[in-house]
C-alpha cells in the first residue's frame, strides 16, 4: 500500500502547544543552535519519556480505568462514563495538546539529527532516529484511537499553511505509524546494559497494539509474534511482586516509565502532579481514605478454579466468595480476613475492631461501617500495586505501559479473530494462566488450561482473560471502546453495600456481602450483568448510574482548536 507522508503541522502543535511551551526559552539552548551533539539529542529524547507526554495513560492514578466497569468510587462518576463529555472537555484538550507536543518534539529531533550528522556515530544516528520514530508513532496511535481522523505532519510548516490543513483519514495515518514502528524496530537494540530506553521489542509490541486498536488482526499477530520471537522477554514468576514499587527490573517489562520522588518524577499521583493522591487507594486503617475500589463487576469477572464463571461453576461459595477463585482475584483486591499492610482486613458491619498484626492488639477498625462511615462503599480495597511504601507516600512504582503478558494476549486475540486457533494460541494463554496459579504450563492438572476451539466461546474467554490479567493497568478502557460494548456495561448502576443495619442483618444469615442464591451473568461479550442483585433489595444500594452515550466512542475535537482552524471538522454527535 502506498505510504502517504504529509508535511503538515497540526494546529495544536502550533497554537495550543506554543502557548504552554516556550520553544525558544532564553535559559536553554534554542532549536536554532541545539542538536549539535549527541548529548543534546539524547537530552531532547529524554523529554519524551516524561509522563506528561503520555497524558491519557499517566495524567493521574489509573486515569482511564476510572472510566470503566472495573472502577467504583462512592457516588462519583467521571465525565466520560457519565455521558457528559463536551467539546470543551479538558481531558480531550489536554490529550490532543500533549500528544501533539510530543510529536513536534520527535519531529524536531529527527530534523536535528541531520544538522548534527557529522558529529554523530552511525550507531547514534540509528538509535536517536529509531527512538524519535517510536515516540512519534506511539503518540499518533493514541490520537487516531481517541479522535479518529486527525492532522498528520512530519515536518514544520508555517502558521498560515497550518491553518489550511484539516483531518487525515486515520487508516492512512495508521500505515505511517506502522512504517515508523518498523523503522524503529529495525535499528533499535534488543536490550541495553545499564540503562532503560525503548528497544526493538517495544516498537514491535506497540505496533501490535496500534493494529489491535484498529482491528488489523493480521498485522497485530505478526508484530506480536515478532516480539515474542526475540526471545528476550518472559513472564515474571510472581504476579503480585511484578507490580510492587521495589520491582524496577523484570523480564516482563517491555516499555515502562520510571519514577523518582527525589527528582519529583511521580508515578501514582493526583491531579496536582504529586503523590498525595495515593491516599485514596490506601485503607483507612493505614491513614488512607479508601475512596476508590475495584468494582463488583470486576470481582465477578474472575473465574473459579475450574475455569468456569461464577454463574456456571459449582465451586462458587457466596458465604466465602474468595474461595476457589482465580488467584489473581486475591491480588487485585484484599481478601476478607487476610492481613494487608499490618491489619486484618474485615469490612463486616460487626467488626468494630480488628487485629494489628505487628502489635498483636485489637484496634479500632476504620475499614468497617462501624468504625468509619467513609470506608469502602462496596467492601473491596485495591491491592494490586499498593504496598508499604504507599503508607508514607514514598511511591516509585514504574508506570508499565507495555508488558509481555499483553503481547501474548494480543497475539492470542488476533489469531482467534482470524479463526486461526492453534496450539500457539493455547500456549500463549496458558502460560499466563499457569503463572497465576504458580505452576508450570505443562502441569494442566494444577490450573484450568484453555482448550476451547469454538471461536465465539474462545472470544469470551480471551476478553475476560485480558480483563483479569491486566486489571487496573489502563487497558480496559481501550478494550471496551474497540469492542464497542460500552452500551452494555457503562449504562448500568454502580452497586455497593447497603446501610449498616441491613449489613448486620445479612451477616446474621451467614451471607453478609452477597445473597446465597445470587449469581451474576457473564454476557457473550464477557461483560458482567449484575442486575439480578436487585431481586435482593437488602443486599445492595445503588450509588450512581453510569450514563455512557455512543458519540463518546470518539473524543470531541477540542473546540479551541476548531476556533483557530475551521478546517478541523467535528466528530459526529458533538
Amino acid at each position: 500500500m502506498k505510504r502517504y507522508i504529509l508535511a503538515i503541522f497540526a494546529t495544536a502543535a502550533l497554537l495550543t502547544a506554543c502557548v504552554d511551551l516556550d520553544l525558544n526559552p532564553k535559559s536553554q539552548g534554542s532549536s536554532e543552535n541545539w542538536y549539535s551533539t549527541s548529548q543534546e539529542l539524547e537530552m531532547s529524547l529524554n523529554n519524551l519519556y516524561q509522563a506528561a507526554m503520555w497524558w491519557t495513560e499517566c495524567f493521574r492514578n489509573w486515569n482511564t480505568d476510572r472510566e470503566t466497569d472495573d472502577w467504583s468510587q462512592r457516588e462519583k462518576l467521571y465525565d466520560w462514563v457519565g455521558g457528559t463529555v463536551s467539546t470543551t472537555w479538558g481531558q480531550a484538550a489536554n490529550s490532543w495538546s500533549n500528544f501533539y507536543k510530543g510529536i513536534a518534539r520527535a519531529n524536531t529531533v529527527i530534523e536535528g539529527i541531520e544538522k548534527a550528522k557529522e558529529s554523530l556515530t552511525e550507531a547514534e544516528i540509528l538509535q536517536y532516529t529509531g527512538e524519535a520514530k517510536f515516540f512519534r508513532a506511539s503518540f499518533y496511535m493514541y490520537l487516531i484511537t481517541l479522535f479518529g481522523d486527525v492532522p498528520y505532519y512530519t515536518e514544520y510548516l508555517t502558521l498560515d499553511d497550518a491553518y489550511k490543513m484539516g483531518r487525515i483519514d486515520r487508516n492512512v495515518i495508521l500505515e505511517s505509524i506502522y512504517d515508523d514502528f518498523d523503522a524503529a524496530a529495525k535499528v533499535l537494540p534488543v536490550s541495553y546494559t545499564g540503562t532503560q530506553r525503548v528497544t526493538s521489542g517495544a516498537a514491535l509490541a506497540m505496533k501490535a497494539r496500534a493494529a489491535l486498536y484498529m482491528g488489523d488482526w493480521k498485522t497485530c499477530a505478526e508484530a506480536a509474534k515478532a516480539c515474542m520471537d526475540l526471545g528476550v522477554y518472559s513472564l515474571h514468576p510472581d504476579y503480585r511482586e511484578l507490580f510492587l514499587s521495589k520491582t524496577k527490573i523484570s523480564p516482563e517489562f517491555i516499555f515502562v516509565l520510571y519514577a523518582s520522588n527525589d527528582l519529583t518524577v511521580y508515578s501514582y499521583r493526583d491531579n496536582d502532579g504529586n503523590s498525595s493522591g495515593i491516599r485514596s487507594f490506601v485503607p483507612r486503617n493505614n491513614g488512607g481514605t479508601s475512596v476508590a475500589q475495584p468494582s463488583w463487576d470486576l470481582f465477578f469477572a474472575y473465574t473459579c478454579t475450574d475455569g468456569l464463571s461464577v454463574e456456571e461453576s459449582p465451586l462458587y461459595d457466596p458465604a466465602n466468595p474468595f474461595a476457589n477463585r482465580d488467584p489473581r482475584l486475591s491480588e487485585i483486591t484484599v481478601p476478607f480476613d487476610s492481613e494487608f499492610l499490618d491489619y486484618i482486613y474485615n469490612p463486616r458491619a460487626s467488626a468494630d475492631k480488628t487485629l494489628q498484626v505487628s502489635t498483636g492488639t485489637m484496634v479500632k477498625n476504620n475499614d468497617s461501617r462501624t468504625g468509619s462511615k467513609d470506608c469502602s462503599y462496596n467492601g473491596f480495597m485495591i491491592k494490586k500495586f499498593v504496598d508499604e511504601d504507599w503508607i508514607d507516600r514514598h511511591v516509585e512504582n514504574p508506570m508499565i505501559l507495555m508488558r509481555y503478558a499483553d503481547v501474548l494476549l494480543m497475539y492470542a486475540e488476533a489469531k482467534m479473530e482470524m479463526n486461526q486457533i492453534d496450539q500457539s494460541v493455547f500456549d500463549a494463554l496458558n502460560s499466563i494462566r499457569a503463572r497465576a496459579y504458580k505452576c508450570n504450563v505443562s502441569e494442566t492438572t494444577k490450573y484450568p488450561a484453555i482448550t476451547e476451539t469454538n471461536q465465539a466461546k474462545l472470544r469470551r474467554i480471551i476478553r475476560n482473560e485480558r480483563r483479569c490479567e491486566l486489571a487496573w493497568e489502563g487497558r480496559r478502557w481501550f478494550d471496551l471502546v474497540r469492542w464497542r460494548v460500552c452500551e452494555e456495561c457503562l449504562t448500568t448502576p454502580v452497586y455497593g453495600l447497603p446501610d449498616k443495619d441491613k449489613m448486620a442483618s445479612n451477616e446474621a444469615s451467614g451471607y453478609w456481602i452477597f445473597p446465597k442464591d445470587f449469581r451474576p451473568h457473564m454476557r457473550a461479550s464477557s461483560t458482567i450483568d449484575l442486575s439480578g442483585i436487585e431481586n435482593y433489595p437488602d443486599y445492595y444500594k445503588i450509588y450512581v448510574k453510569k450514563a455512557f452515550v455512543s458519540r463518546q466512542y470518539l473524543y470531541p475535537i477540542p473546540e479551541n482548536e476548531r476556533v483557530v482552524c475551521p478546517m478541523l471538522t467535528q466528530n459526529p454527535g458533538y
